[in-house]
């Protein structure tokens, strides 16, 4: 599965990168948050795709899977 790391970037950027990263993967990705406002709102975009999310802390960060 690929990974996307957005660590480092505000909203809406994570979702932005997301959104492209589906498209070429759309099978599902593992992407990298470094905030809640972007765990929510990628979390947000996914589910409403149809995607389930799996959302696991790891240290500061949060790693989302995303998959149908």
């Amino acid at each position: 599965m690929k990974e996307l790391d957005t660590s480092g970037y505000s909203c809406p950027e994570p979702v932005i990168m997301t959104k492209k990263a589906l498209k070429d993967s759309p099978e599902g990705l593992i992407v990298t948050v470094d905030n809640r406002a972007s765990k929510e709102n990628v979390t947000r975009y996914a589910t409403a795709l149809g995607y389930k999310v799996d959302t696991k802390e790891d240290g500061s960060n949060w790693k989302l899977t995303i998959s149908k």
